[in-house]
């Protein structure tokens, strides 16, 4: 066979080389290989031919085969041709393989490495746990005198990406001025999701403006974006803007990104949007489509629409149960959850550590103390699987709420895991509602320890004392606030109508209809309040009369968004409200009593469940 020069490749060499090195991973694919019937037969190496060589190197599908070409190139000093060595490299860094320890030995050998041999082993690194070493390997091909190209520079922005290196990004992005790259939509898409990353929206945007050509995965990687920064309306808004184009189309990604942001912003009729375009399109058949709907609607407090879509999967997998089992739990239906657990069990699917977060979820919110203590066990003793931090906050919070406060704080102590700053405040907010002072004095210490604290814990303490009456301590916590500089945020809440989100916060009057919403509320709390409502003004954190505290209650960020509902939808609509913290007593009671003097069904997501209220009572059973 004719030999052909390390220094000078021939044209089929190169092309080649090219594409093996184009063959891209971007953030949503992987590269497909070839996986033919495993075998731990020797292979026939009697080929004198490259191409044939070259498809053994590719078919290969057992470790031994690889040692034996390995052996092979060696033995005919194939190895010294890069045609035979970057093929083979390719085949034993990247997936399936993806044997980077034993890549990197060979790679060492190469005595003059080029731009495509990097490319193969910045590119696995990329993919590995050990990204870091991508980027030295880099920096190590620039000393080297090798001038990366466009893939290069995407394989490692993926790099730091992963390690968030930000500065070690803007490197890299200098180079690409430098060398002519900045025109490459694939090297520019994944510049976006490194500025993304690094939450650096605006200079994302900006190099999603500078690019000539706008294809699918930019856009997505734009979606992405927004909701990395909590952008999520402008992420919805997005969708609107792609379909008007005839360039591109949304994709499977485009609509799972969607589905996250509709479940995030409870935006259920612009989801019921994205579902009719997957069953158009033909996405709705795909499993991560039918997971992320399941979650979506059960997100937006529509529990019978995701069980439909459940029904419809054909073959479940533990992401579709597991969605489905949080769902019923977060919508109070924690006795289904728990029998959806047991037929997931019938059906041959194994649960993993999320399944259980949901059934331990079902059971903290149904008051289910012997259940919890009881699937809690089963996880590790029966499953094999070890309590995260997750667990154990579903089970402080099942205790916490039972009133077990004491022994939800040994709980916590004696932890395998560290507490993180989310469990001490699940205790809090038990300690809050059984009226525990000192306990809650505790907590709060250890948040401190933590560098954690937040306005939100000294509220919950604030609500303690003022529950006791003890307004010296309301002072001095007041006090502790303002010295430290932590400023309280005022609740969110939020409510769809005709695509649009309406977002309000207590005693609002930014609203273009403010107006006629103050009058509509005025008028329902006449009326409720003629059907027995008495306003509970506990939940208020100042030392006045029961009177001043009744109307500084009235204006509840959750009852001027009922309020927009009631004049804004026909009778009968449902009304769908999404609140950032926790429904106080007074606007839980309220939403009961609208619901039955106004014949209304009404749905609110707070920071920890769902309440659905209907005919004067709650799916929470007033338990919360």
């Amino acid at each position: 066979m004719r030999e052909i020069s390390s220094r000078r490749l021939s044209i089929t060499t190169f092309r080649f080389l090219s594409s093996l090195a184009a063959v891209r991973v971007d953030h949503y694919h992987h590269p497909q290989c070839i996986h033919p019937a495993p075998t731990n037969s020797p292979i026939h190496l009697h080929t004198e031919k490259p191409e044939g060589l070259i498809s053994l190197i590719n078919s290969s599908s057992e470790k031994s085969h690889l040692l034996q070409i390995h052996a092979h190139l060696i033995r005919k000093t194939l190895f010294q041709d890069p045609f035979f060595f970057s093929a083979f490299l390719f085949r034993v860094a990247l997936p399936p393989f993806h044997d980077l320890t034993y890549a990197f030995r060979v790679f060492s050998k190469s005595e003059k490495p080029n731009v495509f041999m990097y490319n193969i082993m910045i590119r696995a690194y990329a993919m590995s746990d050990s990204p870091i070493k991508g980027f030295q390997l880099y920096q190590g091909m620039l000393r080297s005198g090798v001038s990366p190209n466009s893939l290069t520079s995407s394989f490692v922005t993926n790099c730091c990406i992963k390690i968030g290196s930000f500065f070690g990004g803007i490197q890299i992005q200098a180079r690409i001025l430098r060398d002519g790259h900045h025109s490459d939509g694939r090297l520019l898409t994944t510049l976006m999701d490194f500025y993304s990353s690094n939450e650096k929206y605006s200079e994302a945007c900006k190099v999603f403006d500078e690019m000539s050509h706008r294809d699918t995965v930019a856009w997505n990687v734009l979606i992405s974006c927004y909701l990395r920064n909590r952008r999520t309306r402008d992420a919805l808004r997005l969708f609107d803007m792609i379909r008007s184009l005839s360039e591109c189309q949304p994709d499977e990604v485009t609509c799972l990104l969607l589905l996250q942001a509709c479940a995030n912003l409870n935006a259920l009729a612009y989801g019921e949007g994205v579902h009719r375009y997957c069953e158009e399109h033909g996405f709705d058949k795909a499993i991560n489509i039918c997971n992320a709907l399941i979650t979506m609607y059960s997100r937006c407090g529509c529990i019978e629409k995701a069980f439909e879509v459940f029904k419809g999967v054909a073959k479940k997998d533990v992401v579709s149960w597991s969605a489905m089992i949080s769902g019923l739990a977060s919508n109070g239906y924690g006795r289904d959850a728990i029998e959806a657990f047991s037929e997931m069990q019938r059906s041959g699917v194994s649960p993993d550590d999320q399944t259980f977060t949901g059934v331990l979820n079902a059971c903290s919110h149904s008051g289910l103390l012997d259940e919890g203590r009881m699937f809690f066990n089963r996880m590790s003793e029966e499953f094999g699987i070890p309590p995260n931090i997750h667990h154990y906050g579903c089970v402080v919070d099942l205790m916490g709420r039972a009133g077990l406060v004491e022994e939800a704080y040994n709980l916590i102590s004696s932890m395998k895991v560290k507490p993180d700053a989310t469990i001490w405040r699940t205790l809090l907010g038990a300690c809050r509602i059984h009226r525990q002072a000192d306990l809650g004095e505790q907590v709060i210490e250890h948040l401190i320890e933590l560098k954690a604290q937040e306005a939100g814990d000294y509220v919950l303490l604030l609500n303690i004392y003022s529950s006791l009456g003890d307004w010296d301590k309301v002072i001095n916590v007041r006090k502790i606030m303002k010295e430290r500089g932590i400023q309280t945020t005022p609740a969110c809440s939020t409510i769809e109508f005709k695509g649009g989100i309406h977002e309000f916060v207590a005693n609002d009057f930014s609203h273009p209809r403010k107006t006629k919403i103050y009058e509509m509320l005025d008028e329902i709390n006449q009326q409720l309040r003629i059907a027995g409502y008495v306003a509970e003004p506990m939940s208020e954190l100042h030392n006045v009369g029961v009177e001043e505290k009744q109307i500084a209650s009235s204006y509840h960020s959750e009852k001027l968004a009922i309020a927009f509902g009631v004049l804004s939808t026909p009778p009968g609509t449902s009304i769908r409200v999404a609140k950032d913290l926790r429904i106080c007593v007074d606007c839980h009671n309220f939403a009961k009593m609208l619901s039955a003097v106004y014949n209304r069904e009404v749905v609110i997501r707070d920071r920890n469940r769902f309440h659905h209220f209907r005919e004067g009572l709650c799916s929470c059973n007033d338990y919360w």
